[in-house]
């Protein structure tokens, strides 16, 4: 791990370079003029800083990216993430300066709406502070992991961690992921695991602190498990 730590600035910088060569090829007009202006120092930070320490590769990243609203009126998201796999994803690299102190009501309004648009047509918006990506980018990789989540890595890919399986690292995420209480059940549809192994998984996920176990009632077995804490960042790693 330290080894490609010490190694990303050159494999990133390299990368970066041919990522924003092939689209500028790729590209003319105002579609060109617009990738020529608006990819800057923020955009190239969240990469550098958030993107690319998370997933390694600029594969299916497309750099402003054009869409329309619903009045045909072209418009640039910062970023679109399109997997082959399925899925659009638009994200945008927010300054305070330019998206909230120096936005009249009306742009304040488009700009909701847009979002409300695009989320209606099957597109997930996410933003990001400027602020964040400079200060504190170890946050913005956890939102961005737990909002990819498929399309950031396969089941049981997770990095070493000396007291944990990769299942169980797995287990962990899909924990977070959902948003509520995790039972043996979503384990056996999830995963295909027997009750056994679901339980004894969750049971170890919660003497290791990570979970934490939701009582039943009086006489009954504890059936279910909730995140303890903020986001574990060894699952970024």
């Amino acid at each position: 791990m330290n080894n490609r730590n010490s190694a990303q600035p050159v494999e990133f910088e390299a990368a970066h370079a041919l990522y924003l060569r092939r689209h500028l090829e790729a590209r003319s007009g105002e579609r060109r003029g617009r990738l020529e202006r608006g990819h800057r120092y923020a955009e190239k930070l969240f990469l550098e800083k958030v993107w690319w320490p998370l997933l390694g590769s600029l594969d299916h990243l497309h750099p402003e990216y054009e869409i329309h609203d619903w009045n045909r009126r072209s418009q640039f998201l910062d970023f679109a993430f399109l997997p082959e796999n399925g899925g659009k994803i638009g994200i945008e690299c927010d300054g305070f300066q330019s998206h909230i102190k120096d936005m009249d009501r009306e742009r304040f309004s488009y700009a909701l709406n847009r979002d409300s648009f695009l989320t209606g047509i099957g597109w997930k918006m996410l933003h990001f502070a400027f602020d964040d990506i400079e200060r504190r980018p170890e946050v913005c990789r956890m939102l961005l992991q737990l909002s990819l989540g498929p399309f950031a890595a396969g089941p049981f890919s997770r990095p070493d961690h000396p007291e944990l399986s990769p299942e169980e690292k797995d287990v962990l995420l899909t924990a977070w992921h959902l948003g509520r209480a995790i039972r043996p059940i979503d384990l056996r549809q999830k995963y295909g695991f027997c009750h056994r192994k679901s339980r004894k998984i969750l049971t170890t996920l919660a003497e290791q602190r990570l979970l934490r176990a939701v009582p039943g009632g009086k006489g009954s077995y504890v059936c279910k498990y909730e995140t303890v804490g903020s986001f574990p960042e060894f699952l970024l790693r």
